[in-house]
């Protein structure tokens, strides 16, 4: 490792540089869950476990949307 040319850094030096992608991914993933619902499955399992994680990922969304909106968090 001592030949190394590549330069140290630290784990927060490797965040992500377009967030708004990130933000925009998560919203299509949220549209295409709710999607799923729809479908030729019997019973309410599936439906439940898809609209659940949709939730938690708008939820998760939603905090990030409020703590940059509240100067908590940059980015």
């Amino acid at each position: 490792m001592a030949g190394s040319s590549e330069p140290v850094t630290s784990p927060d030096q490797h965040k992500p540089t377009n967030m708004k992608v990130a933000r925009i991914g998560g919203i299509v993933t949220i549209l295409v869950l709710l999607v799923m619902t729809i479908g030729n499955h019997e019973g309410n399992v599936e439906n439940v476990w898809l609209i659940g994680l949709a939730a938690l990922l708008a939820a998760t969304l939603v905090g990030d949307w409020l703590l940059r909106k509240n100067g908590l968090k940059s980015n």
